[in-house]
């Protein structure tokens, strides 16, 4: 793909520079022309001099005096270079207009005929503006070319440093998992048999699919709804869980993976009687043209404080990753709000629907991070 756009900027750049220089030695045309008369090639050549000086300081500039002396910074060099270059090609421009139109001189110069040197100067200057063309146009094209190379080099950046993220937050996901099956072995083995065969199904998805920069919302969900079925075993019945999930999951929408699952997983950890009751309540929905997933859960203040406890030993590093996923993947483009009042801990992630459109890409065409 790359290579096919390389080739497409070059055919361009070649056709640019055909229709430009046609056009230039196409204007003698103008002066030999003579309506219904055949072309006057001879004369066409007397005065195609000026173009094919303007062509030769043009591409001896393009090909080797800009980027082997302006671009490597040696311009005391290159201008000593073009000024030779232009006092040659002028005098030699002057000589071949002498040569050529020796016949058309007159022999007594007409007082009102400005002085041959205006010509010579005429020239030179005209040389010179050719050759800030040539500049401008190969310093368009390196900058374009660093510019590139600029941003390959950040999304090369950003991809392995959201590869990095998720190295850190799956091991962190899996020891809360296995933390969790593990009290439910003395008391529930039947359950925690279960747990375990949800487990295996969930890290296939994290070991395979979630490797892929983003994947089908509807998958995603998916994930997320094993996990709150993991996770449910543990709970008791007085525990009011509720788990809505989007209507819109069969969408062609994607989504980078393991986004939501943070916030979910605090949810469980860290729930508790808050005085009134205790609940889980996690949605995921769309709303007001954003994907949100929000998860509200009860807590006591003393879980609050071991929460914070925990957060300062570095414990909390999920949130800190989404966090940071977020805003490479989507700048601007989404919201991450926690709050914590009365009892209830809310957690709410929102990402612009027509920001995860532009990766709704075919499974062949979406990019892993391997």
């Amino acid at each position: 793909m790359k290579q096919s756009t390389n080739s497409r900027v070059r055919f361009a750049m070649i056709l640019t520079h055909i229709i430009g220089w046609g056009i230039i030695f196409g204007f003698p045309f103008f002066f030999i022309n003579r309506g219904g008369e055949p072309i006057d090639w001879i004369g066409y050549i007397r005065r195609s001099g000026v173009p094919l000086s303007f062509c030769i300081v043009f591409y001896l500039n393009y090909f080797i005096f800009i980027p082997r002396y302006l671009f490597n910074e040696r311009v005391q060099k290159f201008l000593l270079l073009n000024l030779t270059l232009i006092v040659l090609m002028s005098g030699g421009l002057h000589l071949w207009q002498t040569i050529m139109f020796v016949n058309d001189i007159p022999k007594a110069p007409h007082k009102n005929m400005p002085p041959g040197w205006i010509f010579f100067v005429r020239d030179m200057f005209s040389m010179v503006l050719t050759i800030g063309l040539a500049a401008a146009i190969k310093m368009s094209i390196r900058w374009g070319q660093i510019e590139a190379a600029r941003r390959e080099a950040e999304r090369s950046r950003t991809e392995a440093e959201l590869k990095n993220l998720r190295n850190q937050l799956n091991p962190h996901f899996l020891l809360n998992t296995l933390n969790n099956i593990y009290a439910l072995i003395g008391i529930a083995p039947d359950r925690a048999q279960q747990a375990l065969h949800d487990l295996s199904s969930m890290l296939r998805y994290m070991i395979y699919d979630s490797a892929s920069a983003y994947v089908p919302v509807a998958k995603e969900i998916r994930f997320i709804t094993d996990y709150v079925e993991l996770m449910r075993l543990r709970l008791s019945p007085s525990v009011d869980m509720d788990f809505t999930t989007y209507s819109g999951a069969d969408s062609d929408i994607y989504i980078a993976p393991l986004l939501f699952l943070t916030i979910v997983e605090n949810g469980f950890k860290h729930f508790g009687p808050n005085g009134r009751s205790q609940f889980i309540h996690i949605q995921i929905k769309e709303e007001n043209g954003d994907l949100v997933c929000m998860v509200k859960n009860s807590f006591s203040e003393k879980g609050k404080q071991a929460s914070k406890e925990q957060n300062a030993e570095g414990a909390g590093i999920g949130l800190a990753n989404v966090r940071r996923q977020l805003g490479l993947l989507y700048p601007g483009r989404h919201t991450l709000t926690l709050s914590a009042e009365d009892g209830v801990h809310t957690a709410r992630i929102a990402i612009s629907v027509e920001a995860l459109k532009n990766h709704a890409l075919s499974a062949h065409d979406v990019k892993t991070l391997d």
